[in-house]
């Protein structure tokens, strides 16, 4: 049974334009009650007012349905609701429609990303030539042209509010990123030296003691074996510290998929865009996040699920990035990981920093389900 965390997670993987065109289509569809027209917002009285017919069914269309690119491209959205509510206004028709020119100017302020003041000034010109307009084909009042005026700019005023809040937002979020990996890469430095100086230790001391053996040969020959399994251990925690610390690892995914497929794991790896191109930019250590929640999950069905068929899939949004690992309960040694082991805890709590959502657990069917939710950046 699908839960609605799944259905919200299927939604915000929509395109924007998809997910703003359920409320341009209704607010065009309450325009459109006839019991409604003439009920919306008047600047002026004019005489003759024009009959709503054909062309005003045009009107609202143009004045509603661009509420679907409101985010994808703020300005042209604005533009034309704004044509079509001068057009609105012009012919009298006075529609529910006019809400659409309130809704575009909040979303203007907060998604337009270049030529903020230059669209301002271009706004401001057209209101005050629609109202000359008005002025020659009707009555209106300069009282009303200045109120209207203050309200629009105030909506203006309220998008700009939220586009500062949330881009805040994303620069607390960005900093506490950077804070966690260097926290992070405080406790590896910390194993990193506790791993020397273990294997290292025991080298020496190992070597030392095979000094004294060259009358015994089996006894030689298993202290010098000892030293080089010392030895390759080391080299294989340091592999892995080193791999840690690596900044740029976020994009070797393919790589680390790879390497797993040539242990044994037969790996399906699938990315996914919402367009066309490279992923979008994420926040702080997404890019690094995305990547250790993999290579976690991997290595966990290695140890729990050797054989099994596994799946890594990526998707890219514009929003958050999603990473899901899964492997069906074919291997062998099958026993669950569980959800408490310290590995996927502390990529809990990574991503709980980053503002994202992590979940591992047993599947109903067999096998294990890794996945993780993480904020993405802003794209211009």
């Amino acid at each position: 049974m699908i839960s609605l965390a799944d259905l919200r997670a299927r939604w915000l993987r929509l395109d924007v334009i998809v997910q703003d065109l359920p409320f341009a289509a209704l607010l065009t569809a309450l325009a459109l009650v006839p019991d409604w027209q003439r009920h919306g917002t008047r600047l002026a009285e004019l005489v003759p007012a024009r009959p709503f017919d054909g062309w005003g069914v045009l009107v609202i269309a143009v004045e509603c349905l661009p509420l679907a690119v409101r985010r994808r491209w703020p300005a042209a959205g604005l533009a034309l609701v704004f044509a079509g509510f001068a057009a609105d206004q012009l012919c009298g028709y006075n529609t529910l429609g006019g809400i659409a020119l309130v809704v575009a100017l909040v979303s203007a302020g907060n998604h337009l990303t270049r030529h903020r003041p230059a669209t301002m000034v271009a706004a401001s010109a057209a209101y005050l030539a629609l109202t000359a307009a008005l002025h020659q084909t009707g009555q209106i009042g300069p009282d009303v042209v200045v109120l209207f005026y203050i309200v629009l700019a105030a909506m203006w005023a309220v998008g700009a509010g939220l586009r500062r809040n949330r881009l805040a937002e994303m620069d607390h979020r960005r900093h506490l990123a950077e804070a966690t990996r260097a926290a992070e890469r405080t406790r590896i430095a910390r194993e990193m030296h506790d791993v020397v100086t273990h294997h290292v230790t025991a080298m020496v001391v190992q070597a030392e003691a095979a000094r004294y053996l060259t009358a015994a040969p089996e006894r030689l020959d298993e202290a010098l074996s000892a030293v080089s399994d010392t030895g390759r251990r080391a080299i294989t925690d340091l592999r892995h510290l080193l791999d840690l610390l690596n900044p740029g690892h976020g994009g070797e995914l393919r790589a680390l998929v790879e390497q797993t497929r040539r242990a044994g794991q037969p790996v399906e790896l699938i990315e996914q865009t919402r367009r066309a191109g490279q992923p979008v930019e994420q926040v702080g250590g997404a890019d690094v996040t995305v990547y250790r929640v993999a290579q976690e999950a991997l290595t966990n069905a290695l140890k729990y699920d050797h054989g099994a068929r596994t799946s890594v899939t990526v998707r890219y949004g514009e929003t958050e990035t999603e990473v899901r690992i899964s492997t069906d309960g074919t291997g062998s040694s099958t026993a669950s990981p569980g959800g408490g082991g310290r590995g996927l805890t502390g990529l809990r709590e990574r991503v709980g920093t980053l503002g994202g959502d992590f979940d591992a657990g047993p599947l109903a069917e067999g096998g294990f389900l890794v996945t993780a939710r993480i904020p993405a950046g802003v794209t211009s």
